[in-house]
């Protein structure tokens, strides 16, 4: 009996110890540390774990460097925050609707975390020299080596040679794993395959793109980062069944956008942090190799940071030989936390952006349950049919059935937001704007929103 007690308490003490994973120690995989700060973190009442704070780059105007740090939980966690250089006058951690407590000792916060949750720690204001804190969940599927079906990259630098492109071809029916302290420096490319799954907690450095799907069914993304691509992190085109879950990545390069899809249908992405020198999120139809339209496509659960132009951008691109035009149609953003919008350019700018051309039709979308923090340069929501020459060859045809619903917003000095048609032919119709709070204010009222006379159907509740 006291045999049975003993394992049983073991068993238990290892069920314990496993609720709380560090990675190993990113020096050797090529990564480079950033000294900025000191993080570590611990099990409620247990010994301090060190976690390796990797250096990201920030901000498309001027790139900075900026720190991450990864780990997994599956129960509470305290994490001790010390900044290096420099006094602590304040300290923020965001997204603010998270309502994390800290409490300061010198130059270090303690904090708990309940739950799993990707954050923003910026000491004195600075927003471009920040930690980035992902604390994911448990991995719930996990590979130590290659197997049927597997293809298995293990802790530590992985350089490819001979590859076109520099790009690892992904056939159907495979699950790759990157493990955690992987470092993958390729793309990893999706095309003509189904039933693939890119999971684990590795990082892709510095690849051209990051994924690519291409033709493709049944992808799912879990648990990876992507840092600085040259490009987009997540490239669609002409695929459906997409999940993206758990997708962290950080961009400073003209057109590095976070995920973009082209003429995709039946997409989920859940539980990303973006932070990017392009647009965040963007839907588009025809471009390229891919036609036919965009339809059913939720993002949710996620934090949105768009260094430079659109956290949220619909309804560029398409088809401008079509006789009737694409639709892009049925999407839904819900529970999503922007903490930046940032556009000099007036023709760009909106923070919630449905911009309509080249023959497009942008149907049924909603923005529902989206706190926005700050706003640099730009507009809370822009609505526009258009012609861009620059991007289009024919204007857009119409829009109809936006909703706003309980979006907060807490900046000051933003642009006006803009709901326009382009003529009597292509209108907006049947907007809705359902309990918007602008820095605790209802909005009751389109006073101060730049219009024309081709939008109907204009609805503030």
């Amino acid at each position: 009996m006291k045999h049975l007690l003993l394992v049983v308490l073991i068993s238990f003490g290892m069920a314990v110890q496993a609720q709380l994973k560090t990675y190993p120690v990113g020096l050797h995989t090529g990564m480079p540390h950033n000294d900025d700060y000191t993080v570590r973190v611990r099990m409620l009442g247990g010994e301090w774990q060190d976690v390796f704070e990797y250096k990201v780059q920030v901000d498309l105007d001027k790139p900075q460097d900026a720190s991450m740090v990864q780990f997994d939980m599956g129960s509470p966690v305290e994490v001790m925050v010390k900044k290096n250089n420099g006094t602590v006058r304040e300290v923020s951690i965001r997204p603010l609707n998270n309502n994390i407590a800290c409490r300061q000792v010198q130059n270090a916060v303690f904090f708990t975390l309940d739950k799993p949750q990707n954050l923003s720690i910026e000491f004195n204001g600075d927003r471009l020299h920040n930690l980035h804190l992902f604390a994911n969940p448990m991995e719930e599927e996990v590979y130590s080596e290659e197997a049927e079906g597997v293809m298995f990259f293990g802790p530590g630098i992985h350089r490819p040679k001979d590859l076109p492109n520099n790009q690892i071809r992904i056939p159907s029916n495979t699950t790759v794993y990157l493990a955690p302290g992987t470092v993958l420096k390729a793309k990893l490319l999706v095309d003509n395959a189904e039933n693939v799954r890119i999971i684990g907690r590795g990082i892709l450095d510095h690849p051209v793109r990051g994924i690519e799907i291409t033709d493709a069914k049944n992808v799912l993304i879990d648990g990876i980062t992507v840092v600085n691509p040259e490009h987009y992190t997540v490239f669609g085109g002409g695929s459906s069944e997409i999940v993206i879950r758990n997708l962290k990545t950080f961009s400073c390069k003209s057109w590095s956008d976070g995920i973009d899809m082209m003429c995709c249908r039946k997409v989920l992405v859940d539980n990303a942090f973006l932070r990017t020198g392009d647009d965040c999120i963007a839907l588009y139809n025809h471009r390229w190799n891919w036609w036919g339209g965009s339809s059913d496509i939720t993002v949710r659960n996620s934090v949105l940071w768009a260094d430079v132009a659109h956290p949220i951008n619909i309804g560029g691109h398409g088809d401008p030989d079509s006789l009737t035009g694409e639709v892009i149609e049925n999407l839904t953003f819900h529970n999503i936390d922007i903490l930046e919008h940032d556009e000099d350019d007036p023709l760009y700018q909106g923070c919630m952006t449905v911009d309509c051309g080249d023959k497009n039709w942008v149907r049924n979308v909603l923005f529902e349950d989206i706190r926005v923090e700050n706003i640099q340069e730009g507009r809370l929501f822009y609505v526009k049919v258009r012609f861009n020459p620059k991007y289009d060859k024919q204007p857009g045809n119409g829009i109809e059935g936006i909703t706003f619903r309980n979006i907060t917003y807490t900046g000051v000095g933003e642009n006006a937001s803009l709901v326009q048609g382009l003529d009597k032919n292509r209108c907006v119709r049947n907007v809705v704007f359902d309990s918007i709070m602008i820095n605790g204010v209802k909005m009751k009222h389109l006073k101060g929103i730049i219009k024309n006379e081709f939008i109907e159907d204009i609805e503030i509740k």
